[in-house]
């Protein structure tokens, strides 16, 4: 007989599972509606509960959820209660909506969205009588989020938007900090062609009064976000002016910083990630919780030991995540050819592999040639599938690319993602001449592709 734990806990997670489904009836997160409108009106009958507490707001290209999860781990040192929103999840839809470090639960994302439907409902009304459209799904899981936080409640929101800035749903915060990873191109159809227009963009989360902490940025880039910073008289740190990265050496299971603070040097801080990306990314991570908590040159560094201690136990789901060994299996989600750099840039330096196989599959909206001209060098061999995703690149169009640029006799095509994770397995056995330490398996190209391949090989939430 099932005990009643075990029976309420299912009854949660069908609950849970019947909320899903609700919120992606609704436009998904490929199909953009550029406006604030909708979301305002949501969080106005909410009762706008993204005041209820403070929040740090990031935007950029890439590492944004890596340096979501480092200020959440920080602030969580310092004993304060976090909820992180980022996007999009790897395995389960939870993962976007975190308080004190963990996934909400099924019975509150349940609860949560049976309370906030009759709002969704008329804000829904209220948009198609004006001749609109109703909320999308991005726009409704942001006003559930907020809700969650507001109602736990949080001290303190961590948020990464979702495309872009100006615009975006998560814009909606008035974030004391704003922090802007590295903008290179992507989403062109809807931020801009030019790495310029895409910062402009960007730039709308810094708001009136902010503390913008800026990553290293291309030069089109970083002016237009000093632009905006005068504009609404925000103050700035630069990455290599303010804050960054004095000393970073290879460490077994990850790397040695010394970081530069906006109130010091912060030494022999052990961070569990490889690459030099993710040191960059601690860098920000540290300076936006410092510029948080006001600290500065006047002040001096924060809490040494809790500062090391929060690094120390930062996890990236998803980020060159070792998920099987012997051979190693690696799931990363890289998607664009900014992304792909970092990637195999951490891989040359945190693995020695004699024989690596790749395994990608991307979205139709991405630059597959950037992304497998980057990948060639460090692959013997490709194997090219096909994520579930609606927008998934075909997977013939995607090995036709691989083709060109591997050559035919490295690149097999297997149109199932787990066939193709099976068969790079087993080139990269036939191929490692007996001796499995030494061989491994990259799979990549997508975040869908990196959650599926995730769950398929390990199983359960971030």
């Amino acid at each position: 007989m099932e005990s009643a734990p075990a029976s309420r806990a299912q009854s949660d997670r069908s609950r849970r599972q019947a909320a899903e489904q609700l919120l992606l009836a609704r436009w998904g997160e490929a199909k953009i509606s550029p406006s604030r409108e909708r979301i305002e009106a949501l969080i106005d009958v909410l009762g706008q509960p993204q005041k209820a507490y403070r929040s740090i707001h990031i935007t950029g290209t890439n590492g944004k959820t890596s340096t979501a999860r480092m200020i959440e781990e920080l602030l969580r040192g310092f004993g304060l209660r976090t909820g992180r929103y980022t996007s999009p999840h790897l395995s389960d839809m939870t993962e976007r909506i975190v308080l004190d470090g963990a996934p909400v639960s099924d019975g509150v994302f349940a609860d949560a969205v049976a309370e906030i439907s009759p709002f969704l409902d008329l804000v829904d009304a209220r948009s198609e009588e004006d001749g609109g459209i109703r909320l999308t799904f991005f726009e409704a899981i942001t006003g559930l989020a907020f809700a969650i936080f507001a109602d736990s409640p949080v001290d303190v929101a961590v948020v990464e938007v979702g495309m872009g800035g100006t615009w975006d749903a998560t814009n909606v915060l008035a974030s004391p900090v704003a922090v802007v990873t590295p903008i290179a191109l992507d989403h062109t159809a809807y931020l801009g062609d030019s790495v310029a227009e895409i910062a402009t963009e960007k730039a709308g989360i810094i708001t009136e009064g902010a503390s913008a902490i800026l990553a290293a940025q291309p030069n089109e880039a970083a002016a237009q976000l000093l632009k905006r910073a005068v504009e609404v008289q925000a103050s700035v740190a630069r990455e290599g002016l303010e804050f960054g990265v004095l000393d970073r050496r290879i460490a077994v299971g990850g790397q040695m910083l010394t970081l530069q603070g906006l109130g010091g040097e912060y030494p022999e801080v052990f961070l569990p990630l490889h690459g030099g990306f993710q040191a960059q990314n601690a860098a920000c991570a540290l300076a936006a919780v410092e510029a948080f908590f006001g600290a500065g040159s006047q002040s001096g560094p924060i809490d040494l030991d809790i500062v090391r201690a929060a690094f120390a136990a930062v996890t990236a789901p998803g980020r060159l995540e070792a998920v099987r060994s012997a051979p190693t299996v690696l799931v990363d989600a890289s998607h664009n050819p900014a992304g792909m750099i970092a990637t195999v840039e951490a891989l040359g330096e945190g693995f020695d592999f004699r024989q690596l196989i790749g395994v990608v599959a991307m979205l139709s909206d991405k630059d597959a040639q950037g992304s497998l001209d980057i990948l060639e060098p460090v692959l013997d061999q490709v194997v090219i599938s096909q994520n579930s995703s609606p927008r998934a690149l075909p997977v013939d169009d995607l090995a036709a690319i691989a083709v060109s640029v591997f050559g035919a006799d490295r690149v097999t095509v297997e149109p199932r993602l787990d066939d193709a994770i099976e068969t790079a397995i087993a080139l990269a056995e036939e191929g490692a001449d007996g001796l499995v330490v030494g061989a491994g398996v990259l799979i990549t190209g997508s975040v869908v592709t990196a959650g599926e391949a995730r769950t398929l090989l390990k199983g359960g939430r971030s």
